[in-house]
């Protein structure tokens, strides 16, 4: 079987429809490989995300609890969040994320994987850390909209609660599993 080469779109008009400091959605009129234009190809312009798998001297991960509101329901996920608009290392902003959220930090990081949530329409990055012995310093820093629990769950229970349906957010259940792998568990 023969295959043509996939070709890049190329933008011919690009807008900002939408500008909040919470949310920003662009108009793109695009021209694909055979001709074809739409001029109504809306991105999501996000920020790129760090998202970490924490790891205590114990042998427990820490994972936050918390509602979300356009899903409406309350999640089990790994702490994380966005890489603020004066950051320039992940590495940096997956820290400040870690101590906010639970008032843990690390100094043994690593960086497993960056990968793209939804390409289709999102432009952001997400950036997965594995955190070893990670110990607490702090209290949790929050913002007055956030209300998180922290988890310390054994090591040993996170695969069975991803494949049980505890945790499933798309991140935190890609990252627990590559994770868990790295560590050949």
């Amino acid at each position: 079987m023969t295959r043509k080469g996939i070709e890049r779109w190329k933008t011919l008009k690009s807008e900002v429809v939408f500008n909040h400091k919470w949310y920003t959605l662009r108009r793109d009129h695009v021209e694909l490989p055979n001709g074809h234009q739409m001029d109504d190809y809306f991105v999501s312009v996000r920020p790129d995300v760090v998202l970490t798998f924490p790891i205590t001297e114990d042998g427990h991960v820490l994972f936050v609890r918390q509602y979300k509101h356009a899903a409406s329901d309350i999640f089990i996920e790994l702490p994380g969040g966005v890489i603020d608009a004066h950051e320039t290392d992940p590495l940096e902003a997956a820290r400040r994320e870690l101590l906010e959220e639970t008032g843990y930090t690390s100094d043994d990081v690593e960086l497993l994987l960056e990968v793209i949530d939804n390409p289709t329409k999102d432009t952001n990055k997400i950036y997965f850390f594995l955190m070893r012995h990670a110990r607490e310093v702090a209290a949790q820093n929050l913002d007055e909209s956030e209300h998180i629990e922290v988890l310390k769950v054994p090591l040993q229970e996170v695969e069975q609660m991803v494949l049980s349906g505890q945790i499933h957010v798309s991140g935190s259940v890609a990252l627990c599993l590559l994770a868990l792998r790295k560590l050949g568990l």
